[in-house]
């Protein structure tokens, strides 16, 4: 059992986050406002991107980090169907799967979270939003160290950098890329990324000071857009803080006060809803600093 920890009472005011997570089969269970698991334990696209594979043992591992977070609303509830993993290497029928639940979570106005995963859960979790919201503009913000936008390589396919190349070829690119790194990314990444009219604000530019820039792009991605979808790349942050990830960042950002300002600002979007967290290693983590990370980044929306 993986929903467990500190008990120290059943009245409301002791409740901590395993106390209120209900493990489910049955869609019919979901209600308004709910938030809704589902883990994507599957690295297959990492694998096809040359990276380092262990990702799919995450969602457990961050599931077990979120357990002991105490419960700040009242009317707090999560319904946890458990992993989708990808067997034989059929990383197309596993973000199908994904996407179908998903459209079903939001179809009953519920609020999505994901636990990857490598970052192919991206083209998954957002092919949900789409089937749920087929008339809608759906908007994207990816923290995230990359772009992610590579062609599909003949004779591999899709993978976890490409992601948002697979979404640009089906409507205007409404996204926006937070924490790219200059050296992680090739010319022809960024020269891609200004041909699908992404939108992008670097690693160097996120410092407090800088912060009514931030929130002004934020912003008009959101007024923008009819519904928000949010994704973090765990490598987006120092190697020190998130060790555990495919592709160490010494560089990366840190959640300072500036990083939490932002965060948060998105987080309290009424547009917003689906959030994921991927790249999470536990093959490389350092005393679960990376799990934990990406538990407290999922925390951050219970608690809005």
């Amino acid at each position: 059992m993986i929903w467990q920890g500190r008990l120290d009472g059943e009245e409301p005011l002791f409740h901590r986050l395993f106390q209120r997570v209900q493990e489910a089969e049955n869609h019919d269970l979901i209600i308004t406002n709910d938030f809704v698991l589902h883990g994507f334990a599957v690295d297959e696209g990492v694998k096809r991107n040359k990276g380092r594979v262990g990702a799919k043992y995450a969602p457990d591992m961050i599931r077990k980090n979120m357990s002991n977070f105490p419960v700040i609303l009242p009317d707090f509830s999560m319904l946890d169907f458990g992993n989708i993993t990808c067997e034989d290497g059929d990383l197309e029928k596993a973000q199908n799967t994904l996407a179908e639940n998903v459209a079903q979570v939001l179809a009953k106005g519920a609020k999505s979270v994901v636990l990857g995963g490598g970052h192919e859960v991206t083209f998954a979790h957002y092919s949900g939003i789409r089937n749920a919201f087929p008339d809608r503009k759906i908007g994207i913000i990816n923290i995230d160290a990359h772009f992610d936008n590579r062609r599909p390589e003949e004779g591999i396919g899709a993978s976890s950098g490409t992601g948002f190349w697979q979404i640009a070829q089906e409507e205007n690119n409404h996204t926006l890329h937070i924490g790219i790194q200059r050296n992680s990314n090739t010319l022809k990444l960024f020269d891609t990324a200004h041909q699908f009219g992404m939108k992008y604000i670097l690693a160097d530019e996120l410092f407090f000071e800088n912060l009514p820039s931030v929130y002004e792009r934020i912003t008009e991605l959101i007024e923008s857009v009819d519904v928000l979808y949010l994704t973090v790349c765990m490598d987006v942050f120092n190697t020190s803080i998130a060790p555990g990830v495919s592709a160490a960042a010494y560089n990366g950002l840190f959640t300072d006060a500036a990083f939490m300002h932002f965060y948060k600002h998105i987080l309290k979007s009424e547009k917003l809803v689906a959030l994921d967290v991927a790249e999470v290693n536990p093959e490389f983590d350092i005393q679960e600093r990376t799990a934990r990370l990406a538990a407290s980044l999922v925390n951050e929306w219970l608690m809005i």
